[in-house]
């Protein structure tokens, strides 16, 4: 079982056997739900941005040039 001890600030350190099974870093955010039994779930909120490489597929296969960004910019605007 892993133990914390509250500090006055309110602050606890999460125990490493923890932070190792959730793959916790510096800077990672946590989310904190009651359950309305007397248990505390918590969640991690983020993944480090570079989990995210290769989820999502493109397929144009050039990229964007400048002008055509600037075209659609100006389509989104004259639709308002």
């Amino acid at each position: 079982m892993a133990v914390s001890t509250i500090t006055s600030k309110g602050q606890i350190t999460i125990p490493k056997e923890i932070r190792d099974l959730l793959q916790l870093q510096a800077g990672h955010r946590l989310e904190f739900h009651f359950d309305g039994h007397g248990e505390v779930i918590m969640r991690p909120r983020n993944r480090d941005f570079r989990a995210l490489k290769g989820m999502v597929r493109h397929t144009r296969k050039t990229p964007v040039s400048v002008q055509e960004m600037n075209e659609a910019i100006a389509r989104g605007f004259s639709k308002t």
